[in-house]
């Protein structure tokens, strides 16, 4: 009942060409942010330690561990800061607003060694086709309040529904990740078998990253804003090298989700799930008919890996 009663209020637009500047550059801070969290968090299966997460707020970290204790950074959407704060109770704020990727990346540097957090990050981004260090980007410095507002409300939506799609599972699942490389919503079930080798490919990420995070056979789902000419849209695949015979071809649900052949995958446009009488059931059964026509074709365990 909760859920349902959260995901009410009206979904709002977001044309991928309204924000595409905006979006590149939260996207490039996002990496920055990430990266941190990357560089001083413990190793976990599949890389589990580096994503962000929705907050009522935003986008956090969560707690971070540092020699002095622990801290965490929060993307805040409504005040439009980066709030670093510190177990010794301490709160300190870099605002969101137009600047450059290289400016915000100084003012971040500062904004830690106020707080005593001496780490090093690899200041190149990763998975865009643009590689230009963050000290020397000068050209992404869009911030358009209102848009990010307006993605942080979808960002809220999907991830409610995306955790009440994963509670359905009893087997090995993701918490419902916000992926700061390519800057997407995801939830992964596991089937408990290892997969073949990632064939890898990824722009400018190496391979055996990719190799870690699809080691094992998953089915995985998620929200993604668009770009590059495509529009905002909710997505499930099934990584089983090679995708289970068939995948392509499966009756899913609803009557607009389709499968793309360029990306691999099922997608469900936003727009569709914007403007429908009730957004919660498109989105869930299209998370649920993508993932039974994944686990049917690959043999899963249904039985002992699903809560009835």
């Amino acid at each position: 009942m909760i859920a349902a009663l959260a995901t009410t209020a009206p979904w709002p637009a977001l044309p991928a060409d309204s924000w595409t500047d905006t979006r590149q550059t939260l996207h490039l801070w996002t990496q920055i942010v990430g990266k941190t969290r990357l560089a001083l968090s413990p190793m976990l299966n599949h890389w589990w330690q580096v994503p962000l997460y929705v907050t009522p707020r935003g986008l956090s970290t969560l707690s971070i561990p540092y020699p002095e204790g622990a801290f965490e950074l929060l993307f805040d959407f409504h005040a439009h800061q980066l709030v670093l704060y510190t177990s010794d109770g301490q709160a300190r704020t870099l605002a969101l607003e137009p600047q450059s990727v290289a400016e915000f990346y100084q003012r971040y540097q500062a904004l830690l060694q106020a707080a005593h957090i001496n780490v090093r990050i690899w200041p190149v981004p990763v998975e865009v086709p643009d590689v230009t260090p963050f000290p020397d980007d000068h050209h992404h410095r869009a911030y358009d309040a209102p848009a990010v507002q307006r993605f942080w409300q979808v960002l809220l939506r999907a991830d409610q529904l995306l955790t009440e799609f994963r509670s359905r599972f009893t087997g090995k699942v993701s918490p419902v990740h916000f992926f700061w490389g390519s800057f997407d919503l995801a939830v992964t079930r596991f089937s408990g078998r290892p997969a073949p080798e990632h064939p890898g490919g990824v722009p400018n990420l190496a391979d055996w990253v990719t190799r870690e995070a699809y080691c094992d056979e998953v089915s995985s789902a998620g929200w993604w804003p668009g770009g590059n000419g495509a529009e905002a849209a909710f997505y499930a695949y099934a990584y089983a090298y090679p995708s289970p015979v068939g995948f392509a071809e499966a009756p899913v649900c609803p009557a607009e989700a389709a499968f793309s052949p360029a990306l691999g995958e099922y997608v469900l446009p936003y727009e569709v799930v914007r403007t429908a009488e009730n957004p919660r059931q498109k989105v869930l059964e299209f998370l649920q008919s993508t993932y039974e026509a994944a686990a049917d074709l690959a043999h899963w365990d249904r039985q002992n890996l699903e809560r009835t």
